[in-house]
């Protein structure tokens, strides 16, 4: 249905905001570590228009229901479902001081659902900047991530980092963006693998995120267990040449794991912006690597379909593959030949095809811009 069928107005302009995918640096960003995602061309579209009276209504394409709610009412988690994300993003300028008004709201999506992807972080700054681009004010892109993060934390209540909102406004076309979470820096790194005879493909493996929230939180609780143990503000205050010695200092096993790959993951991240930076894309393979074996064995956040889809990446001829996005479902990433690109990814179908496993859809992965206005 069209913006005039469900709302019976004419609207006042069109928002998007991109999803993304993380090349390296995963589960580091709520360590004030170091993370290099970029954003896709799957994207979430926002169409809008002003409302007199207070009220913010929204509705999905396809879908003739609409939820309302008034922006003076909202509290923490008021608005539940789907309709919690745009009402977070209504509260959160709202207490910021933004004097946004009502507003009709029509979202559209070809962010695949349950990919991790990163279509929340996406849900949440198209309203932004939706909301404010109605009542014409501008705010830096940084900025716009930072109180999407504080909606997802304080309003829906998911403890998540700061990449995937600044990944949906900071990206760039041609770009990954190496994104230092301690002090802020943005980084334009130049990504174009087709220019060194790759394509990077990006694989959706179908598995349910089981369990998926509980075991985030609890990755973040055993992680701020451990730098309260060893004394620090966040992991990424424990150097790499110093990691063996912290280890020795923490009681939990599992807490050994979970500061193992932490560090190391900081250290391949670091390592793959330099690569990348020098040039040496084909390098960097191995770094996918070893990450996805580290997520797998010391974060223990990868699911069966995600290491089939890795280790039959790698034999049929991928030069580095890991999973993506918080684990426990989602995508695997895999850098690869592009004259291989079809055969790795018809080797991943036969293996899910013996294993059982529901059939794996493959996305276009190239580095696209940020957040901004349609029209």
């Amino acid at each position: 249905m069209s913006f005039e069928d469900v709302f019976g107005t004419a609207p006042d302009g069109s928002w998007r905001a991109p999803g993304r995918v993380n090349l390296i640096g995963e589960h580091t960003d709520y360590n004030d570590g170091v993370v290099l995602p970029i954003a896709l061309p799957n994207q979430i579209v926002v169409t809008a228009s002003k409302r007199a009276d207070g009220r913010v209504a929204v509705s999905s394409a396809g879908h003739q229901r609409v939820i309302e709610f008034a922006i003076d009412e909202l509290a923490p988690r008021s608005v539940d479902d789907w309709a919690a994300y745009p009402a977070g993003a209504a509260w959160v300028l709202r207490e910021a001081g933004y004097p946004i008004g009502g507003a009709n709201l029509l979202f559209e999506s070809d962010l695949p659902s349950g990919a991790g992807l990163s279509s929340s972080a996406a849900l949440l700054c198209a309203t932004q900047i939706a909301l404010l681009g109605l009542i014409d004010v501008e705010v830096e892109p940084a900025e716009v991530a930072k109180l999407a993060q504080r909606a997802e934390n304080q309003y829906v209540g998911a403890p998540v980092g700061l990449m995937d909102q600044t990944a949906s406004m900071c990206c760039t076309a041609g770009h990954a963006l190496a994104f230092d979470i301690r002090s802020g820096s943005l980084d334009q790194i130049p990504f174009d693998p087709e220019a060194d005879g790759l394509t990077l493909l990006v694989v959706d493996v179908k598995a349910p995120h089981r369990h998926a929230d509980g075991e985030y939180a609890a990755r973040r609780k055993s992680c701020e267990h451990a730098a309260a143990q060893l004394g620090v503000p966040a992991l990424r205050s424990i150097a790499y040449d110093d990691l063996d010695a912290a280890l020795t200092r923490l009681d939990d096993e599992v807490d050994r794991r979970r500061v193992r790959h932490v560090v190391t993951e900081i250290k391949r991240t670091e390592d793959a912006i330099a690569l990348m930076k020098a040039g040496r894309l084909r390098d960097v393979g191995p770094l996918f690597t070893a990450s996805h074996v580290s997520l797998r064995d010391d974060f223990e956040v990868t699911v069966p379909e995600l290491d089939v889809a890795v280790d039959t990446a790698l034999a049929a001829g991928a030069i580095g593959a890991r999973m993506t996005g918080g684990g426990f479902g989602g995508c695997i990433i895999a850098l690869v030949p592009t004259a291989d690109a079809g055969a790795v990814l018809g080797a991943i179908e036969k293996a899910f095809a013996e294993q059982g496993f529901t059939a794996p859809t493959a996305l276009a992965a190239t580095p696209s811009n940020g957040a901004s206005r349609i029209n």
